[in-house]
């Protein structure tokens, strides 16, 4: 007797992933940590080109890193200023972009997908 391949086949075809693994999710959230941020975005463009969100997303991503930092350099250009917003953004930028990277692959997440 032969199968019928409409009981066979998924109803949807499945979504990319970005992680296969948690230490591929791992190293990818430290990419941002490590950098010190100046890599923040690079995480959202591999993602976009694996399919995992769409490419204005990974675009959002990419000009908002450079605006955070060409705004914290504008704030604070000189090496011994006592100014503490330049290190506050870069920080918040880290912390942003290293959270929004764990949740890549989170199923309850929508947004650019």
């Amino acid at each position: 007797m032969a199968t019928n391949p409409y009981f066979t086949t998924p109803l949807a075809p499945a979504r990319p992933r970005m992680f296969n693994t948690t230490v591929a999710k791992v190293s990818w959230t430290l990419v941002s940590i490590v950098t010190a941020g100046l890599a923040g975005a690079v995480p959202f463009v591999v993602a976009a080109v694996k399919g995992v969100i769409k490419p204005w997303l990974a675009a959002v991503y990419v000009v908002t890193e450079i605006v955070v930092y060409s705004v914290a350099i504008a704030i604070s250009p000189s090496a011994h200023d006592d100014n503490p917003w330049p290190g506050f953004l870069m920080v918040l930028w880290i912390i942003t972009a290293a959270t929004h990277t764990s949740l890549l692959d989170n199923e309850n997440v929508s947004v650019g997908k």
